[in-house]
C-alpha cells in the first residue's frame, strides 16, 4: 500500500538534489515545484485502479458500450485520413490508434474536463511521494514532466491524468520524451492540443515497444474437451499450427490466416470463459498500461471499431472472487504447499494464477489458473 516516509516538502527538497543532477536548473525547479502541494484525491485513486480490481468483463462493460463504440466509429470517419497517414507512416494499425485514443480519453472528450485533467507535475509529485509501490518510475516520470516544462519554459498548461499521462492517447512523460513526434509539422510536440502529434507519438512508441506492423492482436478460440490448459503460458511462444494440431480453432468457424503466427493461449476467465491465442502485439498493449484488462479493452475496442461483434463465448459472470485477505491466503497456501515463490501480496496475477493451474492439474482438476472463491476453500483442504 503507498506509504509516505518523508513530509512532502522534505520530498521536495530531496527531489531537488536529483532534478539537478538531471540536467533541471535549480531556480526553474524552485519555481515550478516551490508552490507545487499535493493532490488529496490521488491517494484513494492508486488503490482503486478499476483495470485492477475488476473482473475483466465488468471493466469491458464499462468502457465498451455501444456509446463509445459510435463516438469511436465517429472519430474514425471524421479524422480517416489522419489515421490513416499515421499508421502508413509508422506501421501501426489505425484502429489501434483509434481504441487507446477512446480507451484513455473518449476521443479527446475528457481533455477539458477540469476535475480529470489536471497539472501533472503536482500529480506526479504527489504519486512519488506516497511510494505506491513504483517509486524509481514515478520519480523518473517527475523528472521527465520537469524536463518538458523546462523546454517548454513553464509548466504552465501541462496537464493530463492524476497519473501524470499527457494528451489525447494519454502519453506518459518518459515516453514523450522519448517517442514524441512532431505529427502536424509545426515544430511543436504537443499531444495535449495537437491529435496529430498524439497519434503519431503514440504510434511511435508502441513501434518502440516493439508493435509489429501487419500482426493482428489476437484471435478468440474454442478448445476441445480435455485440453491441457498447462500449455496456457504466455511465456511461451508456439505457432499456432502447435494449437490446432491439438484441436484449438477459431470461433464461429472463421480460420487462421497464417498458422506459423507465434501465439501463447490466453484464458483470462477460465476454462468456461472466453480463450485466445495471443500473439506478441497484444504484449504491447500491456507496455502501453500493463493491466490485462486494459489490453483486452484495446483489442476488442480495435475490433469493435472495424465492425466486429462481441466475444462469442460468454463471460462467467456468476463467478465469485475471494476477497483480499483470501487473496493473501491463497498465495500464503499455494507457497506452503510448494506452487507460489512469487511476493505474497494479494494481487492475482499470471505467476499466482500459474501456480493455482500447478496445483489444480495435481489435484486432478481443470488446471485453467482461474482463482476463485473455490480455490480459497480447495487449498485450505489440501494443507
Amino acid at each position: 500500500m503507498a506509504q509516505p516516509v518523508e513530509s512532502f516538502d522534505a520530498f521536495k527538497d530531496r527531489m531537488e538534489t536529483v532534478a539537478v543532477a538531471n540536467g533541471i536548473g535549480r531556480d526553474f525547479y524552485r519555481a515550478v515545484m516551490g508552490p507545487v502541494q499535493p493532490d488529496p484525491s490521488i491517494p484513494s485513486l492508486i488503490s482503486g485502479q478499476p483495470e485492477f480490481v475488476t473482473p475483466v468483463w465488468e471493466y469491458l462493460d464499462a468502457r465498451i458500450g455501444s456509446g463509445r463504440i459510435g463516438r469511436g466509429q465517429a472519430a474514425v470517419a471524421a479524422n480517416g485520413d489522419l489515421l490513416g497517414a499515421i499508421g502508413q507512416r509508422y506501421g501501426v494499425d489505425p484502429y489501434v490508434l483509434a481504441a487507446i485514443w477512446g480507451m484513455e480519453s473518449d476521443y479527446g472528450a475528457v481533455l477539458s474536463n477540469r476535475s480529470l485533467i489536471k497539472p501533472i507535475i503536482a500529480s506526479l509529485a504527489t504519486l512519488a511521494h506516497q511510494r505506491r509501490g513504483r517509486v524509481a518510475e514515478d520519480e523518473a516520470e517527475l523528472i521527465a514532466a520537469l524536463r518538458i516544462a523546462q523546454a517548454r519554459g513553464s509548466g504552465e498548461g501541462l496537464v493530463g491524468s492524476w497519473a501524470g499521462a499527457l494528451g489525447h492517447l494519454q502519453l506518459i512523460p518518459t515516453a514523450y520524451l522519448q517517442y514524441g513526434q512532431d505529427g502536424d509539422g509545426d515544430g511543436v510536440v504537443d499531444p495535449h492540443t495537437s491529435l496529430a502529434d498524439a497519434l503519431a507519438s503514440s504510434a511511435n512508441y508502441l513501434r518502440g515497444l516493439g508493435y509489429q506492423p501487419g500482426l493482428d492482436w489476437g484471435f478468440e478460440v474454442d478448445v476441445p474437451e480435455g485440453f491441457d490448459y498447462l500449455l496456457a503460458d504466455r511465456d511461451i511462444f508456439r505457432p499456432i499450427s502447435f494449437f490446432a494440431e491439438r484441436g484449438v480453432a477459431r470461433v464461429a468457424g472463421r480460420s487462421f490466416s497464417d498458422p506459423g503466427t507465434d501465439v501463447f493461449l490466453y484464458v483470462p476467465a477460465g476454462a468456461e470463459g472466453p480463450k485466445f491465442l495471443m500473439t506478441r502485439n497484444y504484449l504491447v498493449f500491456k507496455g502501453y498500461n500493463f493491466s490485462d484488462s486494459y489490453a483486452m479493452a484495446v483489442a476488442h475496442l480495435t475490433d469493435r471499431l472495424k465492425g466486429g461483434g462481441a466475444f462469442v463465448t460468454p463471460w462467467p459472470r456468476g463467478a465469485q472472487f475471494p476477497n483480499r485477505q483470501q487473496r493473501i491466503d491463497i498465495q500464503t497456501m499455494l507457497a506452503r504447499l510448494g506452487y507460489y515463490q512469487g511476493v505474497v501480496d494479494g494481487n492475482i496475477g499470471p505467476v499466482t494464477q500459474a501456480a493455482y493451474a500447478r496445483f489444480q492439474a495435481d489435484a486432478g482438476l481443470v488446471a485453467d489458473g482461474f482463482v476463485t472463491l473455490d480455490a480459497h476453500q480447495r487449498l485450505r483442504d489440501a494443507l
